[in-house]
């Protein structure tokens, strides 16, 4: 059977929430952004790697771990998402960890993430070997000129709004991950990597499945997001 393991990373500085606390240590309901995200893996892993800068670990081995209800070994981040990412696979070396077993990567400024969300992306990466939480898009999307014009319109029945948690084989995501460092492209700077999903697409013959995630589970970026996920976190109090 499949062990399952998470990476939670907490390595941003929250620029655009104009706060000198990062977004992911911000009070949410008494408790900091983090301790909501992780510990929405409680029950459905087997470990979590909480991946941060290293100078805040005291302060999550003292406010955060004890309180995540699951074990939890921390990560120092990196200086770009894929780093970080990078930085928790390596920590899987500790546990023993194979290609086949499943692993769950979310933004730690997605807080209101659900374990129904999180069951849902570990049955899919079971099946398809790679998922993502994404959620129908409701706007009509343009596509812009460099100039700021409108060029085209999407289908929109076509669009997806994509999120986190994104599950896949470890094996997999490891593989695609060393096979974006060696592409002359990504060592050019040329590639813009935004998620893990998108590594799995250009680096690999896998297709990643959309997993319906929730319209909810949004990620804490301005301060305007801090007010409507207090008002959720509110609502199902």
């Amino acid at each position: 059977m499949s062990r399952v393991f998470a990476i939670v990373l907490a390595g941003g500085s929250g620029t655009r929430m104009h706060s000198e606390i990062p977004k992911q240590y911000m009070d949410l309901q008494g408790d900091p952004v983090i301790l909501h995200s992780i510990r929405a893996f409680a029950g459905k892993v087997d470990q979590a790697i909480l991946v941060a800068k290293e100078h805040e670990w005291d302060y999550l081995n003292r406010f955060v771990v004890p309180r995540a209800g699951v074990p939890v070994t921390l990560a120092d981040a990196g200086r770009e998402r894929y780093d970080s990412v990078l930085s928790g696979l390596e920590k899987l070396k500790r546990f023993d960890a194979l290609d086949t077993d499943l692993i769950l990567i979310h933004d730690g400024a997605r807080p209101l993430v659900t374990g129904e969300i999180i069951e849902r992306c570990i049955e899919d990466a079971k099946e398809h070997g790679a998922c993502a939480a994404a959620m129908p898009v409701k706007d009509t999307i343009k596509v812009a000129s460099a100039s700021g014009y409108a060029v085209e319109t999407p289908d929109r029945s076509t669009l997806w709004q994509i999120q986190t948690p994104q599950a896949f084989r470890i094996g997999l995501i490891k593989e695609s991950y060393k096979r974006m460092k060696e592409d002359p492209s990504f060592k050019a700077g040329m590639l813009n990597i935004t998620d893990d999903a998108m590594v799995v697409e250009n680096f690999s013959s896998v297709r990643v499945k959309l997993t319906m995630g929730s319209y909810e589970n949004m990620k804490i970026t301005t301060p305007e997001d801090i007010e409507i996920a207090r008002f959720f976190i509110d609502k199902v109090k």
